[in-house]
């Protein structure tokens, strides 16, 4: 067998696995064109200084939120029913924004669009652990994980575009409606290939009660250590876009610099993926995954102490680099898993880093207001915290 990533999807033995990577690309590049601008449209609609980190929260808290019903929702119902019922959720939230322009509306419709990847991941993790033999696990998460930055690199450069041609307010609009355009296509792609499969084992059970403290204690390990390195990333991530463009570069970059930072940042992710998945499962998983939680911590360290594009750059090629450890680390919490609930307590992991994530976020808004440095530094104390924890007590294996 050839080691190229068409034939690690054909390992995968599925048509509906491969129908899942095109819709990731189609779904994600709908998602990714106005995302990552959403903070500048929020300030150039109105809205104050904090109602970007207001953005961010809702993000992390809905992404905890959806975690376990999308595990439980896709194995109890099936992988066909539950991704179609997950499309029109988040097509419904681009409508919104389209039909009424305005701060508000963005928050309102992003309860609903940005429901996808949060949904869909759990029914993706289980499907892959449960195609793959172990020695190949990491390679198809490696495969999911860049195909999915494929549209994370694209969008932002395509929304860049846009905005630079129509202005933010029509440029957020018209990313939208191709959001919609793509989202409807990945449900005819869906609704084709799929198969309606359904697990016997659970489609008789009620909706599960799990709580960290059931989890294996090396699973309560990386999960503080995650939740650690995730504050990290999300003190600053929803002002990037305003401190690159507006504080970093001395002269101010345009949008279409900035998207294009996002789209090397996600081009040297994409690029990680490869030696991962070809690596990931020959070497002990811990390393790979405390290299991701140094990574975190370079990201704003490089913010902080640089200025102009160059620096920028080197910053968004770290945080790029730092899906290193992604592959393993999904990995290594589905083999933690109990059996036949591995899909359940992987979007139980999510609900509850993302639950403490989201406290974390509104510190982030808060410090930002009252210094952009100071937002910063405290990131930098945080992604240290997690090094040292995970370096110290995590699971090596």
């Amino acid at each position: 067998m050839k080691k190229t990533t068409a034939a690690a999807v054909t390992t995968a033995g599925s048509a509906g696995l491969a129908s899942l990577l095109v819709t990731v690309i189609m779904v994600g590049l709908g998602e990714r064109i106005g995302e990552r601008f959403l903070p500048v449209y929020l300030v150039a609609a109105g809205a104050t200084l904090f109602a970007p980190s207001i953005l961010n929260a809702l993000d992390n808290f809905l992404s905890a939120i959806y975690s376990i019903p999308g595990g439980w929702f896709s194995t109890k119902f099936g992988y066909k029913k539950a991704l179609l019922y997950f499309n029109i959720f988040a097509i419904l939230g681009y409508l919104i924004v389209i039909i009424f322009p305005g701060w508000i509306s963005v928050i309102v419709g992003s309860v609903f669009f940005l429901s996808w990847s949060s949904l869909s991941m759990p029914a993706c993790m289980d499907l892959i652990q449960q195609e793959l033999p172990k020695n190949r696990q990491v390679m198809g998460v490696s495969i999911h994980s860049l195909i999915k930055r494929v549209p994370m690199a694209l969008g932002p450069v395509l929304g860049g575009v846009l905005i630079d041609s129509f202005g933010i307010t029509q440029g957020i609009r018209l990313a939208f409606i191709i959001a919609v355009f793509l989202g409807l296509l990945a449900i005819i792609i869906q609704q084709l290939a799929l198969k309606n499969t359904i697990s016997p084992e659970v489609k008789q059970q009620g909706f599960p009660r799990i709580l960290p403290w059931h989890f294996p204690r090396d699973m309560q390990i990386i999960l503080a250590a995650d939740i650690l390195a995730k504050i990290c990333s999300q003190i600053p991530y929803a002002y990037v876009a305003i401190w690159a463009m507006e504080h970093a570069s001395g002269a101010h970059i345009s949008a279409t610099q900035f998207g294009l930072l996002t789209g090397i940042e996600m081009a040297f992710a994409i690029l990680v993926y490869i030696p991962i998945a070809f690596l990931g499962d020959k070497f002990k998983r811990k390393g790979f995954i405390q290299t991701t939680f140094i990574l975190y911590t370079i990201f704003p360290v490089l913010l902080f102490f640089g200025r102009g594009f160059g620096i920028l750059l080197l910053a968004f090629i770290v945080r790029g680099l730092k899906e290193i450890g992604e592959p393993t680390r999904k990995i290594q919490i589905m083999s933690l898993a109990p059996e036949n609930q591995k899909a359940l307590y992987f979007g139980a992991f999510y609900f509850f880093r993302d639950v403490v994530v989201t406290g974390g976020v509104f510190l982030g808004g808060w410090l930002w207001v009252i210094r952009p440095e100071l937002n910063l530094l405290v990131s930098m104390l945080f992604g240290l915290s997690a090094v040292l924890l995970y370096g110290f007590a995590g699971k090596s294996e």
